[in-house]
């Protein structure tokens, strides 16, 4: 009995040893570290660094809540989808010549996108049925090149390897290298603000030119109860209209902006718009206390080249967009009034 239990203990210390040990072939391996572009399974995917030869970077985390950009920022889902399709369905379509070799290699080494791509892996796996002790591993680096000649391949090479190879998505017509940003402006989140009912604790909007129409609304959430406040003297409203509140209320679950224009506007255009007088301000607190700050500016419907003409005041102020300040003022973004109009009511809106 004794020699069966030693047996059997022998028997599942060693099996997995062996089964590794049977299926690995060197000339795999060997073809897997020259060609192992595409990832398998990216629903195991933790973690996606890019970097470019400058001093550009993103990284891109799966945490429970979708995934973050640089530890701070929600992203776009759909581009982060786009980048796990793109990993999921690269193929090899052909080694690069002999000749041309050492000029790709030479072409990657100084403009080609650092890819490291990090995966849930598990310290003991019994044949990808029983796991345990999961940890992050590195699972593979590769650099991304530029465009093919015909326009429907893109330069690759992978960490330590001796060949590149020109890599392509079966049927789609293109290159794959602008789905590879190293910029965080591409990978950002268009949300605004993105908050339920039962998300929000309280919220201010104030009217720099109109202040007595300014307003702060506070949710008591344990009853479901609100109260009404005129910010210029402090005083709550008694009588206010409360489908029409509650409306205002339900409205930030998802509002967005239509551009990012950080590296749109030369730096002194966008001062020059915020030092002027605000258009309006929102303050959104949730019931974890963040906060959601928006600072919100006039947009003129000409150019702003041609500001100092004296026609320039004649003419009325874009109706259909404004800029604004957000995520702490760290970026400048171009939003329509057709998004943003449901919440920036002035206070006689709802007492009326």
């Amino acid at each position: 009995m004794k020699n069966n239990k030693k047996f059997i203990i022998v028997l599942l210390i060693v099996a997995p040893i062996a089964y590794w040990f049977i299926t690995q072939n060197n000339s795999s391996t060997l073809k897997e570290k020259e060609t192992g572009f595409a990832v398998v399974d990216t629903s195991i995917v933790t973690k996606i660094f890019i970097a470019d030869k400058k001093t550009n970077s993103v990284t891109l985390t799966r945490t429970p809540d979708g995934w973050i950009l640089n530890e701070n920022y929600n992203t776009n889902n759909k581009v982060v989808g786009a980048l796990l399709g793109t990993m999921h369905r690269l193929k090899i379509k052909s080694p690069v010549s002999i000749a041309s070799r050492d000029n790709i290699i030479k072409r990657l080494a100084s403009i080609g996108i650092k890819v490291e791509v990090y995966q849930e892996a598990h310290r003991i796996n019994l044949f990808d049925k029983y796991k345990f002790f999961p940890y992050e591993k590195l699972d593979k680096v590769y650099y991304v090149g530029d465009v093919t000649p015909d326009n429907l391949g893109t330069y690759m090479l992978m960490e330590d390897a001796k060949h590149p190879y020109i890599v392509h998505i079966p049927g789609f017509r293109g290159f794959l290298t602008p789905r590879y940003s190293p910029m965080p402006d591409d990978w950002k989140s268009h949300s605004v603000f993105n908050h339920s009912l039962n998300d929000i604790a309280s919220v201010a909007v104030e009217f720099s030119d109109k202040p007595a129409e300014s307003f702060k609304v506070d949710i008591e959430q344990s009853t479901g109860n609100y109260t009404l406040t005129d910010i210029s003297n402090s005083s709550e409203v008694v009588n206010y209209d409360t489908l029409r509140l509650l409306n205002f209320l339900t409205s930030f679950n998802d509002l967005r902006y239509e551009t990012r224009l950080n590296n749109l506007l030369s730096p002194i255009k966008v001062d020059s718009i915020i030092q002027t007088p605000a258009l309006f301000e929102i303050t959104l607190v949730d019931d974890n206390a963040d906060t959601t700050y928006v600072k919100a500016f006039k947009k003129r419907a000409l150019p702003e080249e041609i500001r100092q003409e004296a026609y320039y005041k004649l003419i009325p102020d874009d109706k259909d967009r404004f800029y604004a300040l957000i995520n702490e003022g760290e970026d400048f973004v171009l939003l329509q009034y057709y998004v943003f109009d449901k919440v920036v009511y002035p206070l006689s809106y709802y007492t009326e």
